[in-house]
């Protein structure tokens, strides 16, 4: 080996010039932190020089330009660059902040990168801030979710907030999204917990074995999650409609406000006694009917009351945060919640007949209990919660995809996402299903990214996964210390609380009806309407049934159904050809030719009516005229079939057999077959044309041209050459 040549000057390198083309490619740095040197340049040369000494990747693709170019002095232009940069850093901040990027916690979390990055040390105090404004939000929420619709010790709905937010700062893709406990989710895991107690499995005193039916059914929805995940699953988060998201969740909603009325008026024992809390919400409204002359007045003036005043701050909030976007940080339902529970302990309103939350401690006396959901003895309760986990993590997930979307989506600049930050469904689902598991060990509600938590989060300052690792930490201190303070938080205060998200997941249902009535999505109506009809009729699970089994119909539907279209060309245009179903009378059309585009990949799902799909276009010129009528084209006006195959993308081995024997089928009637727009010789779809015999029984390569006008003219040669064929004597010469 040559030893190496003596470094030079930067001046006498010859490929300076070169170098000082590509700066370009570097990120210049007047839009980065530069530091006290940096910002007082000592001349142009120092600027320039400084451009190219940001940080080491910067010098890295120097070295990936001089691999690739094979010019050995830009390497040594790199050490000149590295060396100058270690020399011109003279604090210790600098080099320190650079080494975080590499190990311990700023690696993990992205915090303390370099320029460029979008997490800095100084995000910190927005984390915090966040946190305690998220808590102060949400803490009395997921008490109110626990005794209300989970019917478990609220301590448990807290528990959701001690392990999944860690868990998901670790593994998530999504830093600014915090998850938590839903409505939605809690008031399902109620109806299992509703099911264990008429089945016999379980006593509505039994707060220990209710606590973990709702841990198991916590663990299933992880393992779900966990499962979908490894298997890459990540696609089913377009399944769905959004119809049936809309109606269900409004259902949702309206079965929430239903069922706190009952507490809300104070009618709770008088409940229990007739058994109504199991019955659909139609015959909860006629309960209350029947009973509103035995409301509590306390009780009742006490959650209206909230229900009113919690209303108005969000109105007013609503209105005042586009023009001061500080009023987002004040914690208004904290503090109806610190000023009932004052009001209660100050004037003895439990005295009064009010009930209040009282003691709240574990079920077991240890602050975190620790239980395997999956223990065999629970095997009656996974039979019990097997289908109501799957529909929690479907619901879940739907949510959680649409919170992170939104957060890594948006417009930056006005605090809606994170710029360059990528979404990646598959190590969600193993992040949420990981925290889940977790949760589901100490016995918690499942809990998944909430869109208003998150966007709460979001615009009180939080930008990166230490946001959910506070809040975390405050709910630890909060089971741990201020557990007595809760215990004359008024429960009619928090059954206002959730009747305010019930009303929000109603909210957005007009939208979308006045939008479907405006298009004429009659399908969609009809389907949010079912939906939610089912739902608050009879029950969660039939409104499911029904809206997972037309989504489903709906997907199959439109995956199975061929669309291919005949072809007509554009007059006074080379190459432009239409669907000859749009615009019938404007195009051009050629005796004895078929044009047909087959516009999607070709699988055993859309293959299965291609044949039935082709024999009405060489019929009747559509495929929308039935078949029973008569025939409306000639048969000698399809003795060349051209197929456009430039959308046919993916080709499997039920599609390559379907294709097969359409083109000898046509080939033994004496159709001439071609095939335009193929893909490269290269690709999977070529090589199954080829491993399929299509290629040969058509006629070759010839009869695979680039465009519809070569086909075109090679219908006219193969016409020429077999009337020749067939008439030597009138042969040219």
């Amino acid at each position: 080996m040559s030893p190496s040549p003596a470094r030079r000057p930067l001046s006498e390198c010859p490929s300076s010039s070169h170098l000082s083309n590509r700066s370009s490619m570097i990120p210049d740095d007047s839009t980065l932190p530069r530091s006290a040197d940096q910002r007082n340049p000592q001349s142009a040369g120092a600027r320039m020089i400084r451009r190219y000494t940001e940080p080491e990747r910067s010098a890295r693709k120097v070295r990936d330009d001089a691999g690739r170019l094979g010019d050995d002095r830009v390497v040594y232009r790199e050490n000149d660059l590295v060396q100058e940069d270690y020399e011109e850093r003279t604090t210790v901040d600098e080099i320190s902040e650079e080494r975080e990027e590499s190990t311990g916690v700023g690696k993990m979390f992205g915090i303390g990168r370099r320029p460029g990055s979008e997490h800095r040390w100084s995000y910190l105090q927005g984390d915090f801030v966040a946190a305690i404004t998220v808590a102060s939000f949400y803490i009395p929420m997921s008490l109110s979710f626990a005794t209300n619709l989970s019917h478990i010790p609220p301590i448990n709905g807290l528990y959701a907030f001690v392990f999944q937010p860690f868990i998901y700062a670790l593994l998530g893709s999504c830093p600014r999204m915090v998850v938590g406990p839903e409505a939605a989710g809690s008031l399902l895991v109620g109806s299992v917990v509703r099911r264990s107690v008429d089945g016999g499995l379980s006593n509505e005193e039994d707060d220990i074995l209710n606590a973990h039916i709702a841990g198991l059914v916590t663990g299933l929805a992880g393992a779900m999650f966990f499962i979908a995940g490894s298997a890459r699953l990540g696609f089913l988060d377009s399944v769905l409609s959004r119809p049936f998201l809309r109606g269900f969740i409004s259902a949702i909603g309206f079965v929430i406000l239903v069922d706190q009325l009952i507490p809300e008026m104070g009618l709770t024992k008088r409940a229990s006694m007739v058994h109504i809390s199991h019955e659909s919400s139609v015959e909860k409204l006629m309960f209350l009917m029947r009973n509103a002359r035995y409301a509590h007045g306390l009780t009742c003036a006490v959650a209206f009351g909230s229900f009113a005043i919690i209303m108005v701050l969000r109105e007013i909030k609503k209105r005042l945060q586009p023009r001061y976007p500080s009023v987002a940080y004040v914690p208004d339902r904290f503090m109806i919640v610190v000023l009932s529970a004052i009001l209660c302990w100050r004037y003895r309103w439990d005295h009064g007949g009010l009930e209040v939350l009282g003691k709240i401690e574990s079920t077991t006396g240890s602050p975190f209990p620790f239980h395997w959901p999956y223990h065999p003895t629970h095997m009656n309760h996974i039979r019990e919660a097997m289908g109501t986990s799957f529909l929690i993590a479907l619901l879940g997930f739907f949510e959680s995809s649409i919170a992170a979307k939104s957060l890594t989506g948006g417009d930056p600049k006005h605090g809606e996402g994170l710029q360059g930050m990528t979404l990646s469904t598959n190590r969600e689902l193993i992040a949420l299903g990981t925290a889940n598991i977790v949760g589901g060990c100490f016995s918690s509600l499942p809990a998944f990214g909430g869109y208003g938590r998150s966007k709460v989060n979001a615009a009180t300052g939080g930008r990166t996964p230490m946001s959910s690792i506070f809040l975390s930490l405050i709910t630890i201190l909060c089971v741990l210390y201020l557990m007595p303070y809760f215990h004359y938080l008024p429960k009619a205060v928090l059954s206002s609380m959730i009747s305010v998200v019930a009303y929000s997941l109603i909210e957005e249902a007009p939208h979308d009806i006045r939008f479907f009535l405006k298009i004429r999505g009659w399908p969609e109506l009809f389907m949010m309407f079912l939906i939610f009809a089912s739902t608050i009729f009879y029950s969660l699970a039939l409104g499911i049934a029904f809206g997972v089994g037309l989504s489903l119909l709906s997907v199959i539907r439109h995956s199975t159904k061929p669309r291919i279209q005949i072809l007509g060309k554009v007059p006074g245009k080379e190459n432009e050809f239409e669907n000859a179903e749009n615009c019938p009378h404007g195009l051009e059309f050629f005796d004895g030719c078929l044009i047909v585009k087959i516009p999607e990949p070709l699988t055993f799902a859309n293959t299965g009516d291609l044949k039935n799909r082709l024999r009405r276009l060489e019929n009747y010129g559509n495929t929308a005229t039935h078949p029973a009528l008569t025939r409306s084209r000639r048969p000698d006006s399809n003795k060349n079939i051209i197929f456009d195959i430039h959308g046919v993308t993916a080709l499997d081995g039920s599609g390559t057999q379907v294709l097969t024997e359409i083109v000898e089928n046509y080939v033994k009637r004496g159709v001439r077959v071609f095939f335009c727009r193929v893909p490269h010789e290269k690709s999977h779809v070529y090589r199954m044309f080829e491993r399929g015999g299509i290629i040969d029984t058509c006629g070759g390569h010839r009869h695979f041209v680039g465009t519809v006008d070569a086909a075109l003219k090679m219908t006219k040669i193969e016409s020429l050459t077999e009337y020749y064929r067939d008439n030597p004597e009138e042969g040219p010469g």
